[in-house]
């Protein structure tokens, strides 16, 4: 089974079976590289399906998957989420990290070892990325995830330890 989103289908492109996807794969090349994904719909399997080629246009990936011929084929598999093997994945370099991974790790106070909360999502639309943690209070606050702030990240123990300061909470 698929189990890394990378995308979601917004629609038909031309009349052929081609569709447009919405990637949130750093890199949206990645969909050149892979051979089959899988698709769901209101997390229910809609199936797998073979790339059987894929280009990037006007900021989208438009990929030709087997079995979709015509543009009403395509039309259902609109906001279908897009999902690919783990497996498929680019190996990380050392201290790089899937955002995936990230979610959910307990985030400590680097300065006092306090646990502060766990980390909720990671916003990666901006110059550089945002670490979005749900504090133990019910509250949210972000930190930019730079060495200034995220001081270590220990996969093994599943915790970022941040440098906070005055008014980041």
């Amino acid at each position: 089974m698929k189990d890394v989103e990378i995308g979601m289908i917004t629609g038909p492109l031309g009349i052929r079976g081609e569709v447009k996807i919405k990637s949130y794969a750093e890199d949206p090349s990645r969909f050149k590289k892979i051979r089959e994904i899988g698709l769901r719909a209101d997390g229910k399997d809609a199936g797998d399906y073979i790339i059987e080629h894929a280009r990037i246009s006007g900021g989208m990936v438009v990929v030709k998957l087997a079995g979709v011929d015509d543009r009403n084929a395509a039309e259902l598999l609109r906001n279908m989420e897009v999902f690919m093997d783990r497996d498929d994945l680019e190996p990380l370099e050392p201290g790089e990290h899937y955002v995936r991974d990230l979610i959910g790790m307990t985030v400590i106070d680097d300065e006092t070892g306090e646990k502060i909360g766990t980390l909720g999502d990671v916003l990666t639309d901006r110059p550089q990325d945002i670490y979005v943690v749900a504090a133990d209070d019910g509250t949210d606050f972000m930190v930019p995830a730079v060495p200034e702030f995220v001081r270590g990240i220990d996969d093994d123990e599943r915790v970022i330890r941040l440098r906070l300061i005055e008014g980041i909470r």
